[in-house]
């Protein structure tokens, strides 16, 4: 899940976010990185079964991400909200081991392009979770991104997979994800929050080992000498890229760098043609923008409506139409 990893907090140091440019440069970076990984994880994904391949990823990440954090004066592990922790490493961990396994089973560019639809089940889950009121507009942006999500995935049309389920199941998961890191922030600290997910999603990962008992295909497998090296690389890129996401949200607004998370869909697409030629169809290309362009206009409806929620706090207790 490419979603920011950190919120700043009282020790961190602080960047300031008057360096949109750089911010942008590091967006795409991180959106490289995570894609790259996506990539890789694909490639090996015949080889390890979904549970080896989520604790690798986890437990190589946690060089970079507690370098980071320690670099941040952000290594707190106190917690009052266990049961937070939880849910937010149980959501995450199924939109994780989803999102591998949507690799495997889908094309790259359309498991990307179906997983970017989070943002839209994280608006309409956000009403009976958070108590949020969803205006026309960002209604109507949701409904257009569930069109594009059925030109994409085309039911009734004869060329539907059922495989298509496990990269929306994966949107959904995030959503939760997302939700409960909202909770969270409230009162924990960044660091503390990515510390549990990490180590949760490690244990998770863990968890799916004895299964190889009752399924083969679950089996998981020593890796070789090279194969080491891949699952490194998977860990270290998906810390590096949580801390390249994590900066560049502290150069530039939000409004500036949300949108450009959406270009994973035009990295899967060139990744998934060069190495596994992999040509995505007019259905998937026109599906996939109407779901990015509904993404961007939710994060920009939510900007504008947290702005003049800011103004108006002071001023009104009315609530401002999403």
């Amino acid at each position: 899940m490419n979603a920011p990893a950190f919120i700043k907090s009282a020790t961190a140091p602080v960047l300031r976010q008057d360096r949109p440019i750089f911010g942008i440069a590091l967006i795409n970076l991180a959106v490289i990185v995570f894609t790259s990984m996506d990539a890789v994880i694909k490639g090996v994904s015949e080889t390890f079964p979904t549970g080896e391949l989520v604790f690798f990823r986890n437990l190589f990440a946690f060089g970079p991400i507690l370098a980071f954090m320690m670099w941040q004066g952000d290594v707190t592990l106190r917690t009052r909200h266990a049961a937070g922790h939880l849910l937010r490493g149980l959501f995450g961990v199924g939109a994780m081991y989803c999102y591998f396994l949507s690799y495997k089973l889908l094309p790259l560019s359309d498991a990307i392009a179906l997983g970017l639809s989070g943002p839209i089940f994280l608006t309409i889950l956000s009403i009976p979770f958070l108590g949020e009121r969803v205006g026309i507009r960002r209604w109507s942006a949701c409904i257009v991104g569930f069109i594009g999500v059925l030109i994409m995935t085309r039911p009734g049309a004869g060329v539907w997979q059922p495989e298509a389920l496990v990269p929306l199941l994966a949107a959904v998961f995030y959503a939760l994800a997302m939700i409960s890191i909202r909770r969270l922030t409230a009162t924990e600290r960044s660091g503390t929050i990515v510390f549990y997910f990490t180590l949760f999603a490690t244990l998770a990962g863990l968890a799916t080992a004895p299964l190889g008992a009752m399924d083969p295909e679950l089996a998981w497998v020593w890796p070789s000498p090279k194969e080491w090296l891949i699952v490194l690389a998977i860990g270290l890129m998906g810390g590096c890229g949580q801390i390249l996401i994590t900066i560049a949200f502290r150069c530039a607004p939000v409004s500036v760098i949300a949108p450009f998370d959406y270009m994973a869909l035009v990295y899967g697409f060139i990744l998934g043609f060069m190495f596994f030629a992999e040509v995505p169809d007019a259905y998937l290309i026109i599906g996939g923008a109407t779901v990015v362009a509904s993404g961007i206009y939710i994060v920009h409806r939510e900007t504008v409506i947290a702005r003049e929620r800011r103004r108006q706090q002071a001023q009104s207790p009315l609530p401002v139409d999403a």
